[in-house]
């Protein structure tokens, strides 16, 4: 297999906005579906904290499953949501999820490092620190730091779950393959990367300015970006898609009977 030039980072964000255009308000409302569960997974005593990032690999099955129905030319419903619990795979799913979690704890623990626990304790709940006391830390290097603590992690979980669901393969397979073929293509992510950056960070940041200067209203700059920010969240979710088919090729082939009833119903 040829590695993919960089331009295919920026591929994978026009292919994903070509998906997205196809079915707009279905895939928004399976998006508006998974962010109410999570909602709902967060009232859960204890667990509330826990099974949002365990589950991500069997709802990020849902957005996946999702964007080969559009390229089908099946209609996207809510139900879809479920196809990922409906699946053999689903316990080798919920390992990863476990994977996922303890990557998560690693990274978020490792920031203590750099600003004494701050972090941890923000995003833990432990304390809720006062601006001054958050500019006077090094909480900014300390995020910078686990995100690059969780970097490999990430290559690895990035191809995980369909590489379970579609092809097939143990957890630990999976991974194996997922941290590679990332690497190997690792142009082509920074393209990907540093285009979503811009078009998720800086042209919101842009919008809002440029909002602020004509109408000066905050509630007039909140019902503009937040449908906004809404969209290309669920763009970014559908440009996964094509990251995958690109080096993996379509999983049409692979998806067993069980998927296409659930992905059908």
């Amino acid at each position: 297999m040829e590695k993919l030039p960089a331009k295919t980072g920026w591929i994978w964000i026009k292919e994903g906005f070509a998906l997205f255009r196809k079915q707009p308000a279905e895939i928004s409302t399976l998006f508006l579906a998974y962010m109410f569960a999570m909602l709902l997974l967060n009232v859960v005593p204890l667990l509330g904290r826990i099974l949002p990032l365990v589950l991500v690999p069997v709802f990020a099955m849902s957005f996946m499953q999702a964007c080969v129905n559009i390229e089908q030319g099946k209609r996207v419903y809510p139900n879809l949501l479920m196809v990922g619990f409906r699946s053999p795979a689903l316990q080798k799913l919920l390992l990863l999820g476990v994977l996922y979690l303890i990557a998560a704890v690693i990274a978020l623990a490792a920031s203590s490092l750099i600003d004494g626990g701050l972090f941890w304790q923000t995003v833990t709940g432990e304390s809720t620190p006062d601006p001054k006391e958050i500019q006077d830390s090094s909480m900014s290097l300390a995020m910078l730091f686990s995100a690059v603590v969780y970097l490999p992690a990430a290559m690895a979980f990035w191809y995980a779950a369909p590489l379970i669901m579609w092809k097939e393969m143990g957890v630990r397979k999976a991974v194996f393959y997922s941290f590679f073929a990332v690497s190997r293509e690792l142009k082509a992510f920074a393209v990907y990367g540093l285009a979503w950056a811009a078009i998720g960070v800086v042209l919101p940041a842009i919008i809002s300015v440029l909002i602020a200067v004509l109408v000066g209203s905050q509630s007039v700059t909140l019902m503009i970006l937040l449908p906004l920010s809404i969209a290309l969240t669920v763009v970014m979710y559908c440009s996964f898609y094509p990251t995958y088919t690109h080096i993996f090729g379509r999983p049409e082939a692979d998806l067993p009977p069980l998927q296409e009833t659930g992905a059908q119903e």
